[in-house]
């Protein structure tokens, strides 16, 4: 549970960053500019220090992501009803009383919350239309979050979902959706408000390491002291 954490709530910051500040949709729209180069403005953009992050989940990467995204001057909020009192101020960060509040208030919005019965498919219709008109999502937690593609796909359709940053899927690899279709043939209606990628925010040649060192450390341990460490009940 202790490793890739750092590159986890990296990820997700640089989703946020990336939709907030429109880097995708500008590098997918500048390639037609030929004229009025810098005139061509991608709008709305907020300044970021006037804007709100709401984080679902605020456990080992939902802290580590508070913590890169204070600097940018953002109100940070989170809920997380399994968390205790008081967590909140340890982390700096204001809690809300429910997710719709969270919701409601936020300009971005960042899943780290785990696949349960209960978080299944919480993304749905009633998750998108609670949400701030325009507001950005990011999901670097579990594509079962996400109810379909066709919930998604209406969202930014609508506007409603203002954008979307996922690593991770319904299904992976992706198979055949309209959704998926548009994205990997550039649509202009997308304007790069869409951005995937492959499960892959967990990873770094030191995450990788940690992945394996520990695991046999876990094993040494139970060998030596018979403690087992992190063991799932």
């Amino acid at each position: 549970p202790d490793y890739g954490v750092e590159e986890i709530a990296a990820t997700a910051a640089a989703h946020i960053l990336n939709l907030w500040r429109r880097i995708s949709a500008y590098d997918q729209a500048c390639r037609g500019y030929r004229s009025g180069w810098a005139q061509n403005i991608q709008k709305p953009i907020a300044r970021l220090s006037e804007g709100t992050l709401g984080v679902v989940g605020t456990g080992r990467i939902g802290t580590a992501l508070i913590g890169l995204m204070k600097p940018f001057g953002c109100r940070v909020i989170g809920f997380d009803k399994y968390q205790p009192p008081g967590c909140e101020r340890g982390a700096g960060y204001k809690r809300a009383a429910s997710l719709k509040e969270l919701l409601a208030a936020s300009d971005a919005i960042s899943l780290h919350c785990l696949l349960t019965e209960e978080t299944a498919g919480m993304v749905d219709e009633a998750f998108l239309g609670a949400m701030k008109p325009g507001a950005i999502l990011v999901n670097t937690a579990r594509g079962g979050l996400f109810k379909n593609l066709d919930v998604i796909e209406a969202g930014l359709r609508s506007g409603q979902l203002g954008g979307l940053g996922t690593d991770v899927l319904p299904a992976e690899p992706p198979g055949e959706h309209p959704l998926i279709d548009a994205w990997r043939g550039f649509e202009p209606w997308l304007k790069g408000r869409l951005v995937i990628t492959p499960h892959t925010a967990y990873y770094s040649e030191s995450a990788l390491y940690d992945m394996r060192h520990k695991a046999a450390e876990t094993v040494v341990l139970f060998f030596n002291t018979n403690e087992l460490r992190n063991r799932i009940v």
